[in-house]
């Protein structure tokens, strides 16, 4: 069975990053963290990484007069590192059509909502002001349309009367921990 070598790329706590590197602690999940990488050096995650062992690649945004700049220098980074996969986990920088047609097919994300609703920021405000009954989490191939990409999986969170955008994405997140994991694992099986 071949071992996918997987990158996770990141710009905050790192919550579903751990998440992910823990699951692949595991001799039968199917693949293997070949690179951390972060466009912020002050993110939570950094420090969570290195508990774990692992250092993070950090790639400061600023340092490129643009966003293909630092794509090319990020695909060059990801290509030293023969990267199979790439899981984005709350990498909050869009990526260029370019460098997501290179890795087209081999680009996870995970979005908080049940797309394609509430693509884009602050959805789960956008589903409590909207008086939905439920939201969720989704994980998406990626495309060149923000949020956009084939749904490989979702789960739904029912929203309570007295949820807060804080609440909601509290138990969003939980669930977050467990669904990407779990798809990544089916996508690297399955294809």
């Amino acid at each position: 069975m071949m071992v996918a070598r997987v990158a996770i790329l990141f710009s905050g706590r790192g919550s579903n990053m751990m998440a992910l590197l823990r699951a692949m602690e595991s001799p039968d999940f199917g693949a293997v963290p070949a690179i951390l990488i972060t466009d912020n050096l002050q993110a939570e995650g950094v420090e969570h990484a290195r508990v774990l062992g692992f250092e993070c690649h950090v790639i400061d945004g600023a340092g490129y007069k643009d966003k293909d700049s630092f794509d090319i220098e990020l695909n060059r980074i990801l290509d030293d590192a023969r990267v199979d996969v790439v899981c984005l986990a709350g990498f909050m920088r869009i990526l260029s059509v370019a460098f997501v047609n290179a890795w087209a097919g081999r680009i996870l994300n995970i979005h908080p909502s049940l797309l394609p609703k509430y693509k884009g920021l602050n959805p789960h405000k956008r589903a409590i002001d909207a008086g939905d009954s439920h939201s969720g989490a989704s994980v998406h191939l990626v495309n060149g349309e923000i949020d956009g990409g084939k749904v490989l999986r979702q789960v739904k969170v029912a929203i309570e009367p007295d949820d807060t955008e804080a609440s909601l994405s509290a138990r969003i997140l939980h669930e977050e921990h467990r669904l990407y994991p779990l798809v990544l694992h089916d996508f690297l099986k399955n294809g």
